[in-house]
Parts: C-alpha cells; structure tokens; sequence
C-alpha cells in the first residue's frame, strides 16, 4: 500500500517549477510514496497561499482526510498563525493518525497540533527546500521517513522528549492559546535572517515563558544582516546568556537551521519513522 502525502502551504506559495522538481523526484524515486500538492499551494492573496479561509479550509479538509497518511507542509513564510485556532477546532479523529512535517512558520502548526495531542508533528524541511544546495537529499530524507524507512534523525537526540523550532515562531508562540507545554522538553531553536540584537530580544523573550524545560540546543543561526554596528555577541554567547540568567541548561549546538542540512526532529520522545 502506498503512503499517500499532501503537500500544504499555510503561510505563502510555493513555486510550481519547485512542486514539480519535488513530484519529478518522488515519482522517480518513491513508487511506494502517493504525493501531490494540494491546489491551495498555488493560490495567490497578497502574501499568503489563498486568504485564511482558503488555507485554513484546506487544511482541515485533508487533516480530516482519513486516506492520506501524512501533511508535508510545502512553504514557510508568515501566515500559520492567522488559522491555526480556527483549524484545529475543526480537526477530526482522521487528524489524530497523520505525521505532519515541516519548520519555520509551519512551527506554529506543528506546536498547535503538539498542545492538542493531535498526530505526529516532525520538525523536517520543507519541500520548497529542493531549490538549496543539496535540496535533492534533503526531499529524499522527508519522502523516506514519511514513507516508513529508517533514516537518521538529529544526532542530539536521545530519551527525553524534545522540539524543534525557528526562533521568531517560538517566541511568538510564546503566551498565546497555541504555545505547548514544553516542561521537561529539550528545545532545539534556529534563526536565520534577523540581525543579532534582534535574535538577544528573541531570546530575552522566550527565555522568560521556557523555565523548567530540560535544556536548550541552539541550532544554526545564518544569513545575519550586518547592522551599523558590532552586537559584540556572537549567537551561542547570546543563548548562554539568556539560558544562564533564567536557569536554562544550555546544552549546546544542535544540526538544524534553514538550510538542506536541518534535521528531522520528531516532537516528543523520538521514535524514528512512521508508524514506529
């Protein structure tokens, strides 16, 4: 039986020439693997793949579809947040069977879905990543996992539960009806794309609402912006430095960022690939 994903864009579209780079692999390569690209993917509202309802409506349909397997989200981009509450007040038992994977603004689902105990949520990449260097691989290590195959999760991870999470999502995230319970978690954060002082304001933040996790790994934090001046931290002081003023035990690096390296990290305990 094949596994059967649907590829979603709750924040902005993807690029067809990038869904078919995606569908032109896993034909070739994944006969055991049903892919498509749900036609939201592709709409246009300003900024966002389709307007909220549009977004929100495709994903509770095909959350709620029990014929496919797993939700791949396809883009990030800002725009999850806009209909996380609504869609997983809509959300249905079929929703509670699927693994659902992506990172960046697609945390905010995922951390929805992990607050409700609905599914699977898997930090992993996107499939707009196979325009990076080294994009290929990184949409065979989605496609394998999803499809039931062995494959190397983040190498950090061991018996305690964790999460994975781009730094501006968490921290907006933070105090708001979508934020899990993250006690005892080890959370693995990345940033990319924010000058240094704004990653120090990022973590003034999440440091607050994030006592009583069990440590926290800092991931790759890349294509920083030069500002007028020197911050005079690098990005691992400044998360030493806010872990050790809120009593954090910072627990060092860890191999996710946005990039076609990021690691799969399942949320919770991880247990390897589908249906584990």
């Amino acid at each position: 039986m094949k596994t059967r994903i649907t590829c979603l864009c709750p924040g902005k579209p993807i690029r067809r020439e990038r869904a078919e780079a995606v569908m032109a692999l896993a034909t070739a390569e994944f006969p055991q693997v049903d892919l498509s690209f749900h036609p939201q993917c592709f709409e246009v509202h300003g900024h966002f793949a389709g307007d909220d309802a549009t977004r929100r409506d495709a994903f509770v349909a095909t959350a709620n579809d029990p014929d496919v397997d797993a939700i791949w989200f396809a883009m990030g981009g800002y725009g999850s947040n806009r209909i996380a509450a609504p869609a997983i007040a809509a959300l249905t038992q079929p929703a509670r069977n699927k693994t659902y994977l992506g990172y960046s603004d697609a945390g905010t689902m995922l951390g929805a879905l992990y607050r409700n105990n609905i599914g699977r949520p898997v930090h992993g990449p996107l499939a707009g990543d196979i325009r990076r260097d080294g994009g290929e691989d990184a949409a065979r290590r989605v496609l394998r996992f999803l499809s039931g195959e062995g494959v190397p999760l983040e190498a950090g991870l061991d018996e305690r539960p964790a999460v994975a999470f781009n730094l501006m999502t968490l921290a907006m995230l933070c105090g708001t009806d979508l934020m899990p319970d993250l006690t005892g978690h080890v959370v693995l954060v990345e940033e990319v794309a924010e000058h240094l002082y704004a990653t120090d304001r990022l973590f003034f933040h999440i440091s607050q609402h994030l006592r009583g996790i069990a440590g926290l790994r800092l991931g790759r934090v890349s294509h920083v912006p030069e500002n007028d001046r020197p911050f005079g931290m690098t990005e691992e002081e400044i998360a030493r430095y806010w872990c050790e003023r809120s009593g954090i035990p910072y627990l060092g690096r860890a191999d996710i960022g946005h990039d076609a390296a990021n690691a799969i990290v399942p949320f919770g305990v991880a247990q390897g690939a589908l249906g584990a």
